[in-house]
């Protein structure tokens, strides 16, 4: 592993930055690419706002801070990742868009470099094929806030080498990761796999007026002990994910009923009310 000295980060937006942050902190130099400048300065600045945090708390240093940031560099050059040793896109859930950049990684980047996608639920075959090397790339699924969840997802395409799986979750683990392999490119691989069916059906209890949108988040994180309730995990993480993830899944997973987008969720997201990033999600945060 001491051979990855680099790592780029296609995208520089939650997770990509997310991503970046903890590449750098693992002693990593790190090369944050985006498709403008606005947003690479915006995600260098949303790193130094969240190690401030931990400045402000006793967690590390000013000195120990300054020395990650340090690390960190900012581009819109693709030609840039040249010189990285591996590479994890971050890029939107659009999977033209996600081929499009991999089959520009696959021309600037050295042929034994490992591209991995960070996507969560999309198909890693499908995004290698836009590659001359599908067996060196390799789903690496982060989850949100980054540097906060221990969990990554690491997913074989059909192609993907027992190496390029070894190699990246070894590297998942020096940046404090736990990780679990998903051994088959199915939709969604475990966690979303799992978690779509629970968000689908708190929205049809409401639909049903079963329970309140509070009641229903209540009756989860007190009764299944988990950390948010449905509708606070869609508001954080955007309602519209949510709603790409169940048409991607519908479509994917021969067209089963129980992945059909509920009405209220499609209109949620038809309304613009897509969680914390606007203010107006299933609670509001304007207040």
């Amino acid at each position: 592993m001491s051979e990855i000295k680099t790592i780029a980060v296609v995208g520089a937006g939650t997770m990509g930055n997310g991503i970046a942050q903890i590449s750098a902190q693992m002693g990593a130099k790190v090369i944050l690419r985006d498709i403008k400048d606005e947003f690479v300065e915006r995600g260098i600045a949303n790193i130094d706002r969240f190690l401030q945090k931990g400045v402000d708390k006793g967690k590390l240093s000013a000195e120990q801070k300054d020395e990650v940031m340090g690390r960190i560099s900012g581009t819109t050059d693709m030609g840039a990742l040249a010189e990285a040793d591996f590479v994890i896109e971050a890029v939107i859930e659009d999977l033209d868009l996600k081929k499009s950049v991999y089959g520009e990684l696959d021309e600037v980047t050295r042929p034994e470099v490992i591209l991995a996608t960070n996507t969560s639920s999309m198909s890693i075959t499908e995004i290698a094929a836009a590659t001359k090397r599908p067996d060196k790339v390799v789903g690496m699924h982060f989850f949100n806030p980054v540097p906060l969840m221990r969990l990554v997802e690491i997913i074989r395409g059909f192609s993907t080498s027992d190496e390029t799986v070894a190699i990246t979750a070894e590297l998942s683990q020096r940046m404090g990761k736990e990780t679990v392999e998903v051994k088959v490119d199915s939709p969604g691989f475990v966690v979303n796999r799992l978690m779509m069916p629970h968000m689908i059906e708190a929205v049809k209890l409401l639909e049903e007026g079963v329970a309140s949108i509070e009641d229903i988040d209540k009756a989860v994180k007190l009764g299944l002990n988990y950390p948010m309730g449905p509708f606070e995990l869609m508001d954080f993480s955007g309602i519209d994910i949510f709603k790409f993830v169940a048409d991607y899944f519908y479509k994917e997973l021969n067209k089963e009923q129980k992945w059909v987008a509920p009405l209220t969720l499609k209109n949620q997201v038809r309304a613009g009310l897509l969680g914390r990033k606007t203010g107006k999600g299933w609670y509001d945060y304007s207040k």
